[in-house]
């Protein structure tokens, strides 16, 4: 009889660590080249990933998925071009599917961490030279998507100040780097502010904090992103491999030899892999291991 309860268990085990994250239609990729690893773009497009967009911080699609429908392209203005317009125009034309734009990559911030640093009268012009035109085409634009410092919230509402009621957002871009507190504060400001907008997360994650913080972020996050019906679309800032992170090595979504994190196996609808990223403490996976070592224990126990 306890021979049969503890084959019964050692059964579970594979369902309580194996078992596969929840899915979401809403989840993209926020694409980040590594021209040193080209093989790690097709882990983004593989049978099991269950993501549906992607943007690239271009208005051109990345060749990578060139040979892919999997993943619909969001293109982006990033900063002051001429030819966005053109560009999108051209791939609509030519039977992509374009339904949404992005715009202003952080304008409000600097561009040594990656903002487009561009004044909001300025962005103003250029969104209706280059970005309202594309309304009566039928695409959905985002607004500029600004920082998450209070910086991000004064830039925006000038943009809008200067572009006198010509510029026609759809649905506001939200950036956020740290912990889940801050990020659903952060996302009930902007839903306040702007009461009758859907939101897209583009960028977040809870960076430079220990593996089990920021796998902690990551399921908060996901499970709120998913159940609050104004949020739309969200990406994750961990495409890349944890030796390159600029927002510390357990918020990667791939370890330093190109396997995926649990994170990233989670974000792509799939099981843990306990594949730790460099640079974390190697605690986690012993805390794991001791506790099937307890659980068998205590079903021996009973024998």
């Amino acid at each position: 009889m306890y021979s049969t309860v503890l084959l019964q268990s050692l059964l579970l085990l594979p369902l309580v660590y194996g078992q596969n994250a929840p899915s979401s239609s809403k989840r993209g990729l926020v694409y980040v080249p590594n021209p040193k690893h080209r093989s790690d773009d097709s882990i983004w497009v593989s049978n099991t990933s269950d993501l549906t967009w992607y943007y690239n911080y271009d208005s051109k699609p990345s060749p990578a998925f060139d040979n892919t429908t999997k993943l619909q392209f969001v293109p982006q203005l990033w900063g002051t071009s001429t030819t966005f317009l053109d560009d999108v125009t051209q791939q609509i034309k030519s039977g992509a599917n374009i339904s949404y734009v992005l715009t202003f990559n952080e304008p409000d911030g600097g561009g040594s961490n990656g903002g487009s640093a561009i004044p909001a009268d300025t962005a103003a012009e250029t969104w209706q030279r280059e970005v309202e035109p594309l309304k009566q085409m039928g695409v959905k634009l985002g607004a500029p998507a600004v920082t998450g410092a209070p910086s991000g919230f004064t830039w925006l509402q000038n943009f809008f100040t200067a572009c006198k009621g010509n510029c026609s957002v759809d649905f506001i871009p939200v950036h956020w780097y740290g912990n889940f507190e801050g990020l659903t504060s952060h996302i009930g400001q902007v839903r306040g502010t702007y009461q009758n907008m859907t939101i897209w997360v583009t960028e977040y994650a809870d960076n430079d904090v220990s593996l089990k913080e920021s796998q902690d972020f990551y399921n908060e996050s996901s499970k709120y992103f998913d159940r609050i019906d104004y949020i739309t679309h969200y990406s994750y800032f961990g495409s890349f491999r944890s030796s390159v992170s600029n927002v510390g090595p357990n918020a990667a979504m791939l370890t330093e030899k190109g396997k995926l994190t649990d994170i990233g196996s989670w974000y792509l609808g799939g099981a843990a892999t306990g594949s730790t990223p460099h640079g974390a403490a190697g605690r986690n996976v012993v805390f794991v291991g001791s506790s099937i070592i307890v659980f068998l224990a205590t079903i021996w126990s009973l024998l």
